[in-house]
């Protein structure tokens, strides 16, 4: 069984999501929601985690979750096992609740960071359940706008100082931010990305993600989700002189991880010949 790529360390961000298995509910009614609510305010604070946003739907959340100590796999275990028990002792059901492992994307802080926010604050907008996103209790959103109590996990002091360094006016124009991305509300979820942020810091991430190469049970796609387009890879000067672009190809191969057959085809060469240059034979 394949497993999704898990890049933890001090201070990492992610917006962490995690379905009910065959879409079934994982909230039946408001006493399931505060049992969620109540078991993220007593995990982050076991595991050191800040949130900047939550959501609970029906059959999913959402969660954007900055750990300070590197710690995420762990502290999921946490929440999804023990939700699960409480939830199937209630509902005096077995088996499993959720849909598999969660799925976790890397976030880069600054705009990244307010654009995820955003997405799951408009989330129960995007599904139809509300027109306004203040109107869904179950979000972080009404108490990031002061609409009702803050739970004890939920942080608003990053996201809030990056609209002004006065509350009530960062209150507003953090406000006025969400509601301009009603229009176009960006999905993180269905877009099969793993790190959300810019080219350089998917760079600075390389030698973490290199780590995770040599773990064959997560998926090549995963694995090697930073590694250079092959047009990048094969300039017009490497391509012409044969030496280097022998040593390309095995590189290709050998660190990046693409197949024989993607390379071949690139280079309109056959496989084979892919083969013979990787084991340099030719």
């Amino acid at each position: 069984m394949t497993r999704p790529l898990r890049i933890e360390y001090p201070g990492a961000i992610y917006h962490v999501f995690s379905r009910g298995n065959a879409s079934q509910p994982i909230f039946i009614d408001d006493i399931d929601r505060l049992t969620f609510l109540d078991l993220l305010g007593s995990t982050f604070e076991h595991y050191h985690w800040l949130c900047h946003a939550y959501c609970l739907m029906g059959n999913h959340y959402h969660l954007l979750i900055e750990t300070l100590e590197g710690n995420l796999s762990e502290g999921m275990r946490q929440i999804n096992g023990v939700y699960t028990r409480k939830f199937n002792r209630r509902h005096n059901r077995s088996g499993h609740l959720f849909q598999g492992r969660f799925r976790a994307v890397i976030v880069e802080r600054d705009f990244y960071l307010l654009e995820v926010n955003r997405y799951i604050s408009l989330n129960p907008v995007k599904s139809g359940l509300v027109p306004d996103p203040a109107e869904y209790s179950w979000s972080s959103f009404p108490a990031m706008i002061g609409l009702q109590d803050r739970p004890s996990f939920l942080t608003r002091d990053w996201i809030l100082s990056q609209f002004s360094e006065k509350e009530d006016i960062a209150i507003q124009r953090f406000r006025d931010f969400v509601y301009d991305g009603i229009a176009q509300a960006r999905s993180v979820e269905d877009e099969g990305e793993h790190i959300l942020g810019s080219a350089q810091f998917k760079q600075n991430l390389q030698p973490i993600l290199a780590t995770s190469r040599t773990i064959r049970e997560i998926p090549r796609i995963q694995r090697y989700v930073n590694r250079p387009e092959l047009r990048d890879i094969f300039t017009s000067s490497t391509a012409k002189e044969k030496s280097a672009r022998n040593a390309a190809i095995r590189t290709c191969v050998l660190e990046y991880g693409y197949t024989l057959t993607e390379v071949g085809r690139f280079l309109d060469l056959h496989y084979t010949t892919i083969s013979k240059i990787v084991n340099q034979e030719n």
